[in-house]
């Protein structure tokens, strides 16, 4: 029998002697648990104690237990808790005998309670001085090896559990993805933005350049596609109902390629705002930057992929075609496909040598973004491009559009919405062009959005940012950003290898 097999046949008698004597190893409440106080509050409170200065007052702890030490007349164990650890004193002659004998049955990894007297021991370390126990979840297995942890990525990725146990960096990582989303909730219903919910299943994949997932509704009978943008086109036919600030948080879906920075499945904002246009849309996001970056991180400067960024730093605009001539020397109206694939090819970009020309211009800007530090906005991208932006008026082969830069990526994207129905609708029929040519990213020609906007929609700005901006903050690729990313089945043989 290996040493593993042993401990958990260990743990189970230890439960099974529990039930024999009476004793629940699974209650289903912790009774004292509604004056129970964090690990890190009680270190605060009881910062200034004396060493081996004992309070009077009692706090209430619950957690897992991660280390044990037994001396005898003294032992120890480590409680974690959501906000930190707090170490547990079971002293013979001051902690009562039943404590002590229950705390004999148990083992790190189980969840237990604990009230007691805060005391400062001899080290200096707050601790509770323990008058009352309760097992309240008996461990089976064992955690992994506290020094060794769990080394292997897709190991720590499968079992997230045991790696937000083991790691209180991972753990924090959740707890500032909710203030990064609050953030951004605050913000945009400070600023007068309704929250509002749209279909995620959909007819037609629209809102973006994106290859859906299909699936089949039963009950009608008919495909249907997860969507690929948060609401875009539904926002807009908010907008044409009247609502002036719409905004969603939710998760859209992309059959796409994985990496660092991008996830099939994940969780997006947009916000649409009527009257408004893209330079309203860049000052409004710069300050919703500005304050997120602050509620995570309390500060405004971070680190990403060897960029130093400092949001509070004058943002620069970055001309989509000045850029990739200063960078390449290639003038993108100018130039043949065939120029643009020999530049491709000579810089060593990775490209679909299929695709019509302006994805492949699109490919010659990301090899330029990568250089660029940001804080900036991208500006002046080609209709080709931008399907639902409104053109610019001073030049119409360009946009109204702009897209954060930060860290080398585009990290946020917005522009003056299309409302012209006539414009839209010759775009729509060009993207189904290119549809039938093989591009899988082209936009379906959406005949009820053109019909909203035949009963008109006020000029607006609309803008749309995913969870990757908080992996920029984190500094981490964005599938570690995520509670439980989706991973491929272990087959049997690679089980049987572990």
């Amino acid at each position: 029998m290996g040493r593993e097999e042993q401990i958990i046949e260990e743990r189970i008698k230890k439960v099974t002697d529990l039930r024999n004597s009476g004793m629940n190893p699974y209650p289903d409440r912790f009774p004292l648990h509604e004056k129970r106080d964090w690990s890190r509050e009680i270190k605060e409170k009881y910062s200034k104690l004396k060493s081996e200065e004992k309070s009077k007052s009692s706090e209430i702890v619950a957690g897992r237990v991660m280390t044990m030490r037994d001396f005898g007349k003294i032992s120890f164990a480590t409680l974690q808790d959501l906000h930190g650890t707090i170490q547990l004193v079971f002293q013979k002659d001051e902690t009562p005998k039943e404590a002590l004998e229950l705390f004999k049955k148990t083992d790190a990894g189980d969840i237990v309670g604990s009230k007691g007297n805060p005391m400062k021991t001899k080290t200096g370390e707050i601790s509770i001085l323990v008058k009352e126990f309760y097992i309240l979840t008996k461990s089976i297995l064992p955690l992994p090896d506290k020094h060794k942890g769990l080394k292997d990525e897709d190991e720590r990725l499968r079992k997230r559990y045991l790696d937000m146990i083991m790691n209180e960096d991972v753990k924090e990582i959740f707890v500032k993805k909710q203030l990064f989303w609050q953030a951004i909730r605050n913000f945009l219903s400070k600023k007068g933005f309704l929250e509002v919910e749209t279909p995620v299943l959909e007819n037609s994949a629209g809102g973006a350049a994106a290859t859906p997932f299909a699936t089949h509704h039963n009950a009608l009978d008919m495909n249907v596609y997860l969507r690929i943008s948060m609401g875009e086109l539904w926002q807009k036919k908010l907008l044409v109902a009247g609502y002036e600030k719409t905004f969603e948080i939710g998760r859209q879906f992309r059959n796409e390629g994985m990496d660092a920075e991008h996830l099939q499945d994940y969780t997006q904002m947009e916000f649409y705002w009527g009257y408004a246009n893209y330079e309203d849309g860049m000052k409004l996001v710069e300050d919703m930057y500005k304050e997120v970056a602050k509620a995570v991180l309390g500060t405004l400067k971070f680190e990403r992929a060897g960029h130093k960024i400092d949001l509070s730093k004058k943002w620069v605009n970055y001309d989509f075609e000045s850029l990739i001539k200063e960078k390449t020397g290639i003038e993108i109206y100018g130039a043949e496909r065939e120029k643009i694939i020999k530049k491709l090819n000579d810089l060593k970009v990775e490209f679909d040598p299929k695709v019509e020309k302006w994805r492949l211009v699109d490919a010659l800007w990301k090899y330029c973004r990568k250089q660029l530090s940001g804080p900036g906005f991208l500006t002046g991208q080609p209709v080709e491009l931008a399907p639902l932006a409104k053109r610019n008026p001073k030049d119409s082969r360009k946009v109204e559009q702009f897209q954060v830069i930060l860290a080398g990526s585009e990290v946020g994207n917005g522009y003056s919405e299309l409302n012209d129905p006539m414009d839209q609708e010759e775009r729509f029929i060009e993207q189904r062009k290119l549809g039938e040519k093989g591009d899988s990213e082209a936009m379906e020609h959406d005949v009820s959005f053109v019909e909203a906007l035949k009963y008109g929609m006020p000029p607006a700005c609309g803008f749309g940012v995913s969870e990757r901006l908080f992996a920029f903050l984190m500094n981490r690729p964005i599938r570690e950003c995520v509670a439980f990313p989706l991973m491929k089945p272990v087959s049997d043989d690679e089980k049987g290898k572990k």
